[in-house]
C-alpha cells in the first residue's frame, strides 16, 4: 500500500492530510508554518508536528510516506521552496514537492481543469487557469502592501476605521477614552490584544501586531450588528470579487477563446467563518457576466495538497 501527504502551510495554521491512492485517512492541524511570516523554527515545529499527528492517527509510520506536496505561500522563491522541502525531508524520507497555497487550492476546486480560486486567510489571492493551460494571478503581494480582503487586512481596516470614527466623535462632553469604550468593537478588538485605554490601544496598533489575529474580534462585533465590523468585512468581500474579476477577464474574455464563464471557488478562513464576506463576494460577483455562480463549497487546499502528491511530478510538463 502506498502512502501520499498533503500540507497547507499557511500563515495562521498548517493542516495536513495523510491518504492512500484513493482515500483520505486522516488529517491534523498545527501551527503556522509560513515561514516568511513566522520564520523557519516556528514553520518546523508545526509542520513536523502536522506530519507526526497525521500519520499517528492514519496509524502509519512517516518512513511510508511515498510522495508529498505541501503549499505554502511564496514557494516561488527559491528560498522558500529549499527551506520548507529540507524542513519536511527531516520528517519523511520521500520525494517532497513544494509549489504555491494558489495551486493546490486550485487542485482541491477544479483538479486539473479549468476555474479560477479566490483564497482568503491570513493573506489573500487570487488564481486561475483556462482551458489551455494558461494561468494568472492577482494580489497576493503581501501584507503590507497588498493581500485585500484577507484576515490581516480586515484586521487593519478594522483598527483604522474604528480611530477615526472615535475622532469624529469627540465632542467638549465626550474624551476619548470615553468614546472608545462606547464601541462594541473596540471593547472586542481590546480583549484579544490586552489593553484598556485608547493610549494603550494606539500603542498596540503601531508596533506591528498580528492583525490577522483580530479576525475574530470583528467576526463578534459583526454578530452584534455593529456597523463598523459590518462594512469592514463587506468591504472585504468587495475586495476579493475585484481580484477574482481580474484573473478572469486575463483568463476568459481577453483571450481569443468563445469561453464567456467560468467556474469560481473560494478557499481560507475568511471565506470559512464570515457570511458576511461570502454573501458580499457573491454578490459582487454576479455583477460581472463573465462568470457563473460561485460554488457553494469552500476548497480545502491540504486536499488539493494531496490530489497533488498522488501525481507524478512530469504532469505539469
Amino acid at each position: 500500500m502506498a502512502y501520499y501527504l498533503g500540507i497547507d502551510g499557511g500563515g495562521s495554521k498548517t493542516h495536513c492530510v495523510v491518504g492512500d491512492e484513493v482515500s483520505a485517512l486522516a488529517s491534523s492541524e498545527a501551527g503556522p508554518s509560513n515561514v516568511i511570516r513566522v520564520g523557519e523554527d516556528c514553520a518546523r515545529e508545526s509542520l513536523h508536528r502536522a506530519i507526526r499527528e497525521a500519520c499517528a492517527a492514519a496509524r502509519i509510520n512517516p518512513e511510508q510516506i511515498r510522495r508529498a506536496c505541501i503549499g505554502v505561500a511564496g514557494a516561488g522563491r527559491d528560498e522558500v521552496a529549499r527551506v520548507i522541502r529540507k524542513i519536511v525531508a527531516e520528517a519523511i524520507p520521500s520525494e517532497v514537492e513544494v509549489v504555491g497555497d494558489m495551486e493546490i487550492a486550485l487542485a482541491a476546486a477544479f483538479g486539473s481543469g479549468p476555474g479560477v480560486i479566490v483564497i482568503a486567510g491570513t493573506g489573500s489571492i487570487a488564481y486561475g487557469r483556462d482551458a489551455q493551460g494558461r494561468s494568472a494571478r492577482a494580489g497576493g503581494w503581501g501584507f503590507a502592501v497588498s493581500d485585500e480582503g484577507s484576515a490581516h487586512w480586515i484586521g487593519r481596516a478594522a483598527v483604522s476605521a474604528l480611530l477615526r470614527t472615535i475622532d469624529e466623535t469627540i465632542d467638549d462632553t465626550m474624551d476619548a477614552d470615553a468614546s472608545a469604550l462606547e464601541s462594541p468593537l473596540f471593547l472586542e478588538v481590546a480583549k484579544v490584544w490586552k489593553v484598556a485605554t485608547l493610549d494603550e490601544f494606539v500603542r498596540k496598533a503601531n508596533s506591528s501586531p498580528d492583525f490577522a489575529a483580530l479576525f475574530p474580534a470583528i467576526l463578534a462585533a459583526d454578530k452584534i450588528n455593529n456597523s463598523l465590523a459590518t462594512e469592514v468585512l463587506s468591504q472585504a468581500g468587495k475586495e476579493l470579487a475585484r481580484l477574482a474579476a481580474i484573473v478572469a477577464r486575463r483568463l476568459f474574455v481577453e483571450s481569443e477563446s468563445d469561453e464567456k464563464k467560468v467556474a469560481i471557488a473560494v478557499a481560507g478562513g475568511v471565506f470559512r467563518h464570515s457570511f458576511r464576506v461570502r454573501d458580499v463576494f457573491r454578490a459582487q460577483v454576479r455583477e460581472f457576466n463573465v462568470f457563473s455562480e460561485v460554488e457553494e463549497s469552500i476548497a480545502d487546499p491540504a486536499v488539493g495538497a494531496l490530489q497533488m502528491a498522488r501525481m507524478p511530478a512530469q504532469r505539469s510538463r
